[in-house]
């Protein structure tokens, strides 16, 4: 899942970035509400995740905007106000969920799943996609083309989640750096050129038609050329 994390503190971000990442999720993050609502509006997510207190403007404030907005991105409250009252003030305002401050991972993650598979009613949250007889389950975080069961690493699954997110598209390096390893700069490595040889030895290796394309000179593409 695509997942916006607003949140001031900057370790208690980089935790939360850090322990989603590594469970395969895409999470970006902005330091105060002014930008977390920008970014919001701005951006396709599946899930919110919003600090009740931040500067410039308070995570209730960034919720009821964006319900004026009609964006009804599913949104996970997380404040250090923990009582009843403050509870329900968070919800009346457009939150979905509040978890209050300090919270344990597990639990974090285990609602944000919640929120995902709950049904939306102007909110669309896509957990499946199919190109040609690959299918990527996000929800279930499982691979599978045809009948065989595809194995991958949390950074193989975000890259080819990426992919097929933007399927018949041209992705470039530029993209993938940015969107799938969060590098705002070129390493200067072979990293996704080892991660995209991996990914197409598994998901086209034994199969009749290659889904993985390079395109030389501009970046890659996954794509259904059987018909």
């Amino acid at each position: 899942m695509k997942i916006l994390v607003v949140e001031d503190d900057p370790e208690a971000a980089s935790y939360l970035v850090k322990g989603l990442s590594e469970v395969g999720h895409m999470a970006d993050r902005a330091s105060d509400g002014d930008t977390g609502l920008q970014m919001a509006l701005d951006s396709t997510y599946d899930i919110l995740i919003v600090d009740r207190m931040l500067p410039k403007m308070d995570g209730l404030s960034l919720i009821r905007e964006l319900r004026r907005e009609q964006n009804h991105t599913p949104a996970l409250i997380l404040s250090a106000l923990g009582q009843v009252d403050d509870r329900v003030k968070g919800l009346k305002a457009g939150g979905d969920d509040y978890l209050p401050k300090p919270y344990a991972f597990t639990e974090l993650l285990a609602r944000v799943e919640a929120l995902a598979r709950r049904p939306q009613s102007s909110h669309h949250v896509e957990t499946t996609y199919r190109v040609g007889d690959l299918i990527l389950d996000r929800m279930a975080h499982s691979c599978r083309r045809g009948d065989t069961e595809i194995p991958l690493q949390p950074r193989e699954f975000r890259l080819l989640e990426y992919l097929m997110q933007h399927a018949g598209q041209v992705v470039t390096r530029t993209m993938l750096l940015e969107n799938v390893w969060e590098y705002h700069f070129d390493p200067q490595t072979n990293v996704i050129d080892v991660h995209i040889s991996r990914l197409r030895a598994k998901i086209d290796k034994g199969f009749d038609t290659p889904l993985l394309h390079t395109i030389r000179g501009a970046g890659y593409t996954i794509r259904d050329t059987s018909h």
